[in-house]
């Protein structure tokens, strides 16, 4: 691969990213882009998270879950397909909402088009929820706080090499037989 990268035998595709600000009480607090997801979850000692959650504006539901995953297709082969959303190709335009551990069963994971604006915010007196961008950069929120996620306007262009296809590459991570019958 390193090799075929020095010869500039590649090319590239444009990955989406999510835009995602806080505002706690009128004021915005934090503005990250992620390529793989957005993650709020609540701490250890911390009971059900109640998230509410709206889809351009318009009310969707409470989860009341251990946490809620909102990922782009690149990221739906990370923590998100762990905690049991689908995988879903790079080029599919969606976003994926996939709650964790959700106290009600019929609470699944959910594709909205890539051009809908999440809100989310937490029922009042909630405690010890943390925002997590990425897996990297963490933020603690409350119910003062209003997290707004949508598609960002800048995508981040992904190397490919030719012969490499994204079926093979899925099907290697994730150990999926490919034998032909």
């Amino acid at each position: 691969m390193a090799e075929s990268i020095l010869n500039n035998e590649f090319t590239t595709k444009p990955r989406m990213r999510l835009l995602v600000s806080v505002t706690r009480s009128g004021q915005k607090i934090a503005e990250e882009t992620v390529l793989n997801d957005v993650v709020i979850n609540k701490g250890a000692l911390a009971r059900l998270a109640h998230i509410e959650t709206y889809i351009n504006d318009h009310y969707l539901t409470t989860y009341r879950a251990d946490g809620l995953i909102v990922s782009t297709p690149t990221g739906s082969t990370a923590y998100s397909l762990a905690a049991g959303g689908p995988v879903i190709h790079p080029l599919v335009p969606g976003i994926v909402m996939t709650p964790i551990c959700p106290f009600t069963l019929t609470n699944r994971p959910l594709i909205i088009p890539d051009s809908a604006k999440i809100k989310i915010g937490l029922e009042e007196k909630s405690s010890d929820i943390m925002l997590t961008f990425d897996g990297q950069e963490g933020l603690k929120i409350n119910d003062h706080d209003e997290v707004i996620i949508h598609k960002s306007s800048r995508p981040i262009n992904m190397i490919t090499i030719p012969d490499q296809h994204y079926f093979d590459v899925l099907k290697a991570k994730l150990r999926w037989s490919g034998g032909r019958v």
